[in-house]
Formats: C-alpha cells, structure tokens, sequence
C-alpha cells in the first residue's frame, strides 16, 4: 500500500520535504555534521563536487575523493533533527518515491557522524579524537519505535541505579556502534570510549548559568559509573538516535568526536578548527581504506 502524503512529505520537485534532495543527490557513505559551516570544511577536501543544496539548517553536498562518491549533510543540533535526518535519507534509498512504496531490495548507507563533544573523565585531554563504541541516549528518542535490536538492559539497569535515574525522565537506552565500520580506524590512533547523549547543552549536560537544575550531582555520578569494566567517557547531543535508527533501518553508523572541552578540568580547545580539520582528515582516511 502507498505511503500517504502525510506520512511521505515530498516537495513539488520530488524531494524529500526537509532535506531537499533527490535519491541521485546522495552517495551510499554520508558523513553527518552538525554546523551548516562544517559542510565546508568537510568538502574542502573533496576531489570533485558534484551536488550543492540547502534547506533550513540542513546543507548537504556530495563529491567524491579517490574516485569514491561520498555526501556530507548537516543535521542542525540534537536527536530531534536526527530523527528528520535518518528517516529522510532512508527514505531516499529505501522508497521509491515516485510510487511511495517501500523497495524490495534495501540499500545500506555508511552513516559518520563528524561532531565535536565534552569528556567527563579527567584523562581524555582536549583536542584528542574518540570513536563511540556504544551510545547511551537520555533523549527518550528510540522509545517511539519498535527497538527490538537494542537491548544493553544490565548495563542500563546498574546505570539507573548509580545514578537514582528519576522516573519523570526518560528511560536511557543504549547502542553499538557498527563493527564493519569500526574496522576501519586504528585503535591505537584514537580513543574508543562510550558516550552519552541528551537533548540540550545546558541542563541536562549539567551546566548551570542562571537556572539551577535538578541534578546538581548527576555529572559526578556519570563520571564515577564503572560497570564490569565500562566507564562514560563524554558527552553530546546526536549519537544515540544516529546509532538506534541506524541499527533498526539496517544501516551502518559509527560517530567520531573531537574532544573540544573537559567537564572534569575546565579546559577547552585553543584552536578547534585546526582540531576539527585533523579530525576529518583522520575520518576520511579512514573511510577511503577498504576494511
């Protein structure tokens, strides 16, 4: 049965609604960046560029490196927008949308979140780079969908109970990220730690201007959890929902984060966009090299 209208939102030309593009606009490798800036500086290191379009806070363009056609998109800021961002590039590959039915025959996209992020342990120094080997989400996002593949209950479980996790809130899940795409990069040139992901920047990462929050000693309690042998390593605002969506659709996703500040210290980057260049440089490299 055809997808209705409501469901599929197209524009006049046959795009998807929000992010404007057509299937042919995308590579089957798309790295994800929050900041429409970053779109730049990822394509900056593009061979040839084949498409540019915009909408909103979502930039996209694709080109290709080495021969390989690749597409850098930006999301805008939080599992919200990953929500739009995943289902939409899903749609693209996954249905026809000419007569809004699902294909047979499914593609799988290479999903790479390019982003930047804070440590909460004390010796993950800023500037370096951390691959996330799980995602825990406190956004509630996967809890709209039929999450069968994901389950982590124990680790959950001993986290619920670390932390006294209020019921009011939303039930934290948790992720790994793809093994193939692992594969691709060095352990020993970047760190693999596990990082949390929430809706905001302010509250709920635990930083207080002038309001103050529920939570005074949340951060303390995420720093301090060891549950047989895992710690928290940083937190941020898009991997859970990019890595649950990932894991449901069928796709492959893994989100690589360039450490700009430590919680526990109170240091930040001196020089960000030179950090953040290596960190894409780092990524392509990566990604160019079959596993």
């Amino acid at each position: 049965m055809p997808l209705g209208s409501s469901e599929l939102v197209l524009n006049p030309d046959g795009s998807v609604y929000h992010l404007n593009l057509l299937p042919e606009d995308i590579a089957d490798t798309v790295i994800t960046v929050g900041d429409p800036e970053r779109v730049k500086q990822v394509a900056q290191f593009f061979d040839t560029v084949q498409i540019q379009k915009s909408k909103r806070e979502f930039h996209t363009c694709t080109g290709t490196i080495k021969g390989q056609r690749i597409t850098v998109l930006s999301t805008g800021i939080g599992t919200d927008n990953i929500d739009i961002v995943l289902n939409e590039l899903d749609a693209l590959v996954n249905i026809d949308l000419t007569t809004r039915t699902i294909k047979d025959d499914l593609t799988r996209l290479n999903i790479v979140r390019v982003g930047t992020s804070g440590a909460i342990q004390s010796d993950i120094p800023v500037d370096s780079f951390l691959l996330s080997e799980f995602a825990i989400g406190f956004d509630g996002l996967m809890h709209y969908y039929d999450s069968g593949p994901i389950a982590y209950g124990d680790t959950i479980a001993a986290l619920v109970h670390h932390t006294g996790w209020a019921t009011e809130k939303p039930l934290p899940y948790m992720v790994k990220c793809d093994a193939e795409l692992e594969k691709k990069f060095d352990p020993n040139r970047i760190r693999f730690g596990c990082t949390l992901t929430n809706m905001g920047f302010y509250g709920p990462q635990g930083r207080i201007l002038r309001l103050p929050i529920a939570d005074s000693d949340l951060q303390d309690q995420l720093a301090s959890f060891n549950f047989r042998g895992l710690q928290l390593t940083n937190l941020e605002m898009e991997t859970s929902a990019l890595y649950g969506l990932s894991k449901i659709m069928g796709h492959r996703a893994i989100s690589m984060n360039c450490i700009l500040a430590n919680r526990i210290t109170g240091d930040f980057s001196k020089n960000p966009k030179k950090v953040m260049d290596a960190l894409i440089r780092f990524t392509l490299d990566g990604l160019m090299v079959p596993a």
